[in-house]
């Protein structure tokens, strides 16, 4: 993680097993660390972390409201864009990459020592705007530096001492 406000020597973020974070706040009313952590561990499924922090509520919503990273898309996201890989953009990358590049579908020989497109058009075209992405196709904007997601955070529950209360 990099260094932020929310998360500074007051806070700890907690990301791991979900069954095992489920066992440490309690399943049940019966073994639960403190009051009504059950409901807050029924929302430990998927992609999900526990932060713990002093900071107010108000000031860590604002904060993971605001939060967006550019990231790679996955598997089976939607493409925002078209995305197309010129001959330029080949030429820069190592012969030893020619073989995964083939494996993801981009059409490409070696040439004098360099990798070349082997179609002779002007571009390859990895994805379409609103196309679903392919394994291979993210492969291919990994590879090429293009992100094409944003990372957000969404709050889903809050827990204090006195309260729970479900967010999404």
């Amino acid at each position: 993680f990099r260094p932020t406000d929310a998360t500074d020597d007051s806070s700890r973020i907690f990301l791991g097993k979900n069954k095992l974070l489920q066992i440490a706040l309690g399943k049940t009313p019966e073994d639960e660390y403190a009051d009504n952590l059950h409901l807050l561990s029924k929302k430990m499924s998927g992609s999900v972390g526990l932060l713990c922090t002093n900071k107010s509520h108000g000031y860590v919503s604002d904060y993971f409201a605001n939060l967006a990273e550019e990231d790679f898309a996955r598997c089976g996201a939607v493409s925002p864009r078209r995305v197309a890989i010129t001959p330029d953009m080949i030429a820069t990358h190592p012969v030893s990459m020619v073989e995964q590049f083939r494996k993801c579908g981009l059409p490409v020989d070696v040439k004098n020592g360099r990798v070349v497109m082997s179609a002779e058009s002007d571009e390859f075209v990895v994805c379409k705007k609103d196309q679903v992405l392919s394994a291979e196709q993210c492969k291919l904007l990994v590879h090429f530096g293009v992100k094409l997601s944003t990372f957000r955070i969404v709050l889903m529950a809050k827990w204090t001492k006195d309260d729970y209360e479900e967010l999404q």
